[in-house]
């Protein structure tokens, strides 16, 4: 698809300095994050929302919102808009609840965004090896997108990453690597090869563009909607890219004047096992803490450190929303619900977001009446599910009241 760019230049997230696009960046000088930043104004002038939303497609479609400079740079699996799904047997009040499933997106997660995004600009760039600690989805997502795109890649996760994970991952061609630790071990390690191995560094944020792929769930949200979104939107947050993305595109829709001046409260989804934003924004501080001895059964929100904490905790506070944190035992008791009230399986992480709904509910930090989007982050296929133990003998006549007593749906 042809089509103009309008980015100005990179901006350090925490000082504002300027750094020239168009190069490589990791990190700012400052060792923060750099968010790419547009010629709105112009942007405006060239498109405007409803020639936009005549346009078919997922994430590509909002190009002049993105950072790719060439179309033939743009890596592509198919991604599609995903869609917007109504629980309404699980909704509190007349305010509506609904759930963005992101498990319809290549490798089964929301992770393909940022990666889609982060290995066209690596392509574009002229970078051919890259390296990155995953929890599980981003490590599949880099390897379908590097290989697509011809470039080689590592993937460092953590000894209990999901099997599934670690062998779709291999499988689409990454070269994968089990680390006794935790996700910011493999980070380590990954900062410690760089030279060594003459890798780029994938890790979250220390890299610019993966924001911009996921900043795309905001920009879909909102078109979703008719450029009204909702009153809450609860995030699982790990390394909290998806968070400052959408409140990065939220503001961009603001200033093109596509969207009013009412925005949602952004809610970051932690479990009690590993809750460093939680402790953060509850103590007031603009940093988090690393967090000792993380666990918890939703993996991808195992994260004891993220280099965006200050971006997270901004957005949360700026959206007058909060930071909050669901145990284990809810996180299932959700997943179980939605799927057997609503008939929608989600994911640990996803369910973790329904916990926080009905936990908050209760709390009436959320109301009754107040819209809500929950984030379900990649397909509850890929997960472990409790076994189904019902069984026939086809050889023997059929007995209701065996059937009554319970099979496979008990």
């Amino acid at each position: 698809m042809p089509h103009r760019n309008f980015v100005t230049h990179l901006e350090c997230s925490y000082t504002g300095e300027s750094y020239e696009a168009g190069r490589v960046h990791g990190l700012s000088r400052e060792g923060k994050p750099l968010l790419v930043r547009y010629d709105l104004e112009a942007l405006g002038a060239a498109i405007d929302r409803k020639s936009l939303s005549a346009r078919e497609g997922g994430l590509w479609k909002y190009l002049e919102l993105l950072p790719v400079r060439q179309g033939e740079n743009i890596i592509s699996l198919g991604e599609e808009l995903t869609p917007l799904v109504d629980l309404p047997d699980l909704q509190a009040g007349p305010g509506r609840l609904l759930v963005k499933d992101e498990g319809r997106l290549p490798t089964g997660s929301f992770k393909a965004r940022g990666l889609a995004l982060a290995v066209s600009m690596a392509k574009e760039l002229g970078i051919s090896s890259v390296a990155m600690p995953t929890n599980g989805n981003a490590g599949a997502a880099l390897a379908a997108y590097a290989s697509r795109a011809g470039i080689e890649s590592w993937v460092f996760c953590p000894d209990d990453t999901p099997a599934i994970n670690v062998q779709e991952t291999a499988l689409q061609g990454a070269k994968v690597w089990r680390v006794n630790g935790l996700i910011n071990d493999c980070g380590r390690l990954v900062g410690e090869g760089r030279e060594a191995m003459g890798w780029f560094d994938f890790s979250t944020l220390k890299e610019p563009y993966r924001i911009e792929g996921k900043k795309t769930m905001g920009l879909e949200l909102a078109e979703q909607l008719g450029w009204e979104l909702p009153d809450v939107i609860l995030y699982p947050t790990g390394g909290g890219t998806g968070l400052i993305g959408m409140w990065k595109a939220f503001a961009e829709l603001q200033e093109l004047g596509w969207i009013g001046d009412k925005l949602p409260r952004m809610v970051a989804v932690q479990s009690t096992g590993c809750a460093p934003m939680v402790r953060a924004y509850e103590a007031g501080l603009e940093h988090a803490e690393p967090w000792e001895d993380a666990a918890t059964l939703a993996a991808g929100i195992r994260v004891p450190a993220a280099v965006g904490d200050f971006l997270i905790l901004r957005a949360v506070r700026e959206s007058g929303g909060f930071a909050v944190a669901v145990s284990d035992e809810s996180i299932i008791e959700a997943r179980d619900r939605a799927a057997s009230d609503s008939g929608f399986l989600m994911c640990p992480e996803g369910a973790a977001t329904l916990a926080a709904y009905l936990q908050e509910i209760k709390s009436g930090r959320i109301g009754t009446d107040e819209s809500a989007v929950l984030f379900n982050c990649a397909t509850g296929l890929k997960y472990p599910m409790p076994e189904a133990t019902g069984r026939i003998d086809c050889n023997k006549p059929l007995d209701a009241t065996l059937l009554r007593a319970g099979g496979l749906s008990s």
